[in-house]
């Protein structure tokens, strides 16, 4: 006895399979970013010396989560180095803009405003703490 296929059965074996695959984009920006490292900065800690922040650009700890900016000379900013777009790791400062390598979302170093979509949304502010010559979570 052979079993027909049926043109209700094709369309649902499809949609499922369809449906298995879009799961597993869900989860596109976590395979994104960094897997070195699970650890967050937390307070108090240590992140960089002054010197190592370029006037008008920035530095990404990625085993951090954390971007550190200097838009104007002795003036220090901290992001989340996560892109608000899906997930992915930001991966470089250029040009006055943090740079997420995903899909092209570029924010602004002076405030984590989005600079080029497509994300929609700031980059989350983190809090420092610059103390002498050392940059630190506060």
């Amino acid at each position: 006895m052979t079993h027909r296929s049926t043109r209700r059965t094709v369309l649902a074996t499809g949609a499922a399979a369809l449906a298995a695959g879009c799961v597993s984009c869900s989860n596109y920006g976590e395979a994104q970013q960094d897997s070195g490292s699970s650890e967050s900065a937390s307070a108090g800690q240590t992140l960089a010396r002054t010197s190592d922040i370029p006037v008008g650009g920035g530095t990404v700890f990625k085993d951090r989560k954390t971007v550190v900016t200097q838009p104007n000379q002795n003036e220090f900013k901290a992001f989340s180095a996560i892109c608000t777009h899906q997930g992915c790791t930001v991966a470089k400062v250029a040009d006055g803009t943090i740079d997420c390598p995903c899909h092209g979302s570029k924010f602004d170093i002076a405030d984590g405003s989005v600079a080029h979509g497509p994300a929609t949304r700031p980059l989350p502010r983190k809090n420092i703490k610059v103390d002498g010559e050392t940059i630190q979570l506060a």
